[in-house]
């Protein structure tokens, strides 16, 4: 009779923690249904200050395409570089929002051989 009610508890342990892991799985996906920002919905201004709030961000500039933009230098792993970045918005064709973060050496003057 002993081996019976464990084993009925553990069915009911299990139940319990399937429908607490289906319930994350519920809580979670409206997260994971949000879209990325989109720089084609925003203004120039729009984007460079949404970048510039965040700090970090993967910005939309195309249907399938995205990237990483940063605000400055500090948003970069070391031994990364920023790049200056360019992306199209619904105002303008090319507009600076921020960096992209490279690996490698910088294209600067005082690093020529």
């Amino acid at each position: 009779m002993t081996n019976l009610g464990f084993a009925l508890g553990t069915r009911r342990l299990g139940r319990a923690a399937l429908a607490a892991v289906a319930l994350l799985g519920v809580a979670a996906s409206p997260a994971a249904a949000q879209r990325r920002p989109d720089s084609l919905t925003m203004t120039c201004v729009q984007a460079r200050a949404f970048v510039a709030q965040r700090g970090a961000v993967i910005l939309g500039t195309g249907q399938y395409v995205y990237d990483r933009i940063v605000a400055d230098q500090r948003f970069c792993p070391w031994p990364q570089h920023i790049e200056r970045t360019f992306v199209r918005t619904k105002d303008a064709s090319t507009c600076f929002v921020g960096y992209v973060c490279r690996d490698g050496r910088p294209d600067w003057p005082w690093f020529d051989d």
